[in-house]
């Protein structure tokens, strides 16, 4: 078997791997990613053990226990290129032998769950409440960069959405579909629908600043849109990306966010801090249980 040469691969002086820096031992088999370092704290407080504390550059990490339910919850900072890290370095955690630089041959899959926050793009999605990611659709260009291929189901919606938007150019969607087997845990007290991923926040979300748009009619295609039983739900940064690569990697993601702007009714919550942390009890009394 081939080994990965140490430039592919980074391991630090510790046995870690590079920019999560983190060890195997390290990583439990469910992780909760979020966006803000801050928030790492926020969530493991809750636990009722934390064995592991790490931080290198904006990756900070927690593994710990609620009962007998092994977490590790780590931020990946903003943006699809950060979860380019984060989801292959956390694969290779479990999926790399560190020793012989060699793939296992038997393969684990991660259950990964992100928090994060978001804007809704629907009216009856007030803010302070919280939605699943049927689907990530990204905006963003990570996924272009590995052999990715839709299924049947998303090619249609991929290309509802395109013609819907008449998005041309630069500009290439790509859709990826959420894990149904944490899905269905996350169903009462959520709003489900696609989640677009952004490769910014002003522009890329629409919001106007010194600087016009090349696309200003976009967030109003994104509300206005629907295939089959589908409509966009809300807008982040991170959702297309983790679910692409989760799909590739054999990993079972979910996003799950709560709502601090609604940008159709122009809203933003009035106590942001508030909603994370309701959000982060009612998830983690789920994701303790999976």
């Amino acid at each position: 078997m081939n080994t990965i040469a140490p430039s592919e691969l980074i391991i630090n002086e510790r046995g870690a791997v590079y920019h999560v820096d983190l060890t195997p031992d390290e990583l439990a088999d469910t992780v909760i990613t979020v966006g803000d370092p801050d928030r790492v704290e926020k969530i493991s407080k809750h636990f009722d053990s934390i064995e592991v504390k790490r931080q290198h550059r904006e990756f900070v990490t927690h593994t710990g226990y609620i009962g007998k339910k092994r977490l590790t919850v780590i931020s990946t900072g903003i943006g699809p290129d950060n979860i380019d890290i984060v989801m292959n370095e956390l694969d290779a955690l479990k999926n790399i032998d560190f020793t012989t630089r060699t793939i296992k041959s038997n393969l684990q899959s991660l259950k990964i769950i992100r928090l994060g926050t978001s804007g809704a793009l629907q009216a009856d999605i007030p803010v302070d409440s919280f939605v699943v990611g049927t689907h990530g659709l990204g905006l963003d260009n990570l996924l272009h960069y590995y052999p990715y291929q839709a299924n049947e189901a998303e090619q249609q919606i991929l290309k509802n959405f395109i013609v819907h938007t008449q998005l041309s150019g630069n500009i290439q969607p790509y859709i990826a579909t959420g894990s149904i087997s944490i899905l269905k845990h996350f169903v009462e007290g959520f709003h489900h629908g696609i989640t677009v991923t952004c490769p910014g926040f002003y522009g890329p979300q629409g919001r106007v600043l010194r600087l016009g748009l090349a696309n200003p009619g976009l967030v109003d295609n994104f509300s206005s849109f629907s295939s089959g039983e589908h409509r966009i739900s809300n807008f982040e940064m991170e959702t297309s990306a983790i679910y692409g690569l989760g799909k590739l990697l054999g990993h079972q993601c979910l996003s799950v966010n709560v709502i601090v702007a609604n940008r159709i009714q122009k809203e933003f919550s009035k106590d942001g801090a508030l909603a994370v942390e309701n959000l982060i009890k009612k998830a983690l009394s789920i994701i303790s249980t999976l």
